[in-house]
């Protein structure tokens, strides 16, 4: 059983798994294709992803996958915390450019389900984070591109000042969202 949550932005859900806990922890079933099926969530997740971040104010993002290898992405933090965020990169969509950001923590067992058409990246919040998340196409590197984690245009209000942010070189020279033709299309059928 789970517990999903909509958010401002249309196809991006908080998802709760149940923990069934005790004196000596809990357990969770953390991903379950008949549960989500009847929560009205149909994916077919074929690759498993794994980060570790290893200071506080980690920023990893925003990264997305051009078509056909677009992502949809299920998120969960199994050590720490993250400022997880999506940004709506479907042209047509009444929330083009428009972006959610979420707080996902190992204790709370949160998920962020972030559809294809979205940049994805987040902020590490304590040390020695680790992030996991599946996602329903594989790695594309040619395919692979992203914006700037910090453009103004986007505005997120990430929950660290700008020059403490430690990044990649690759993070770090993204372009940013002006510039930018999506790839993406909104489908208001689902």
């Amino acid at each position: 059983m789970v517990l999903v949550q909509p958010t401002d932005i249309s196809g991006v859900l908080v998802i709760l798994p149940k923990r069934h806990g005790d004196r000596r922890g809990y357990f969770s079933e953390t991903y379950n294709r008949q549960s989500l099926a009847e929560a009205g969530i149909h994916f077919d997740f074929v690759q498993d992803n794994e980060s570790l971040s290893a200071e506080a104010g980690t920023i990893r993002g925003l990264h997305f996958q051009g078509p056909p290898f677009e992502q949809t992405k299920l998120v969960r933090v199994l050590s720490g915390a993250i400022f997880d965020v999506a940004v709506d990169l479907r042209r047509g969509s009444p929330t083009y450019g428009a972006h959610i950001g979420v707080h996902l923590t190992a204790e709370e067992g949160n998920q962020l389900l972030i559809p294809a058409g979205f940049a994805h990246g987040f902020c590490t919040l304590e040390p020695d984070t680790r992030v996991f998340y599946k996602v329903d196409k594989h790695y594309s590197a040619a395919h692979d591109a992203g914006l700037i984690w910090n453009d103004p245009e986007i505005g997120i209000k990430w929950p660290i000042p700008g020059q403490q942010a430690i990044l990649s070189e690759k993070d770090s020279q993204l372009p940013g969202f002006a510039t930018f033709e999506s790839p993406f299309i909104f489908d208001s059928h689902g």
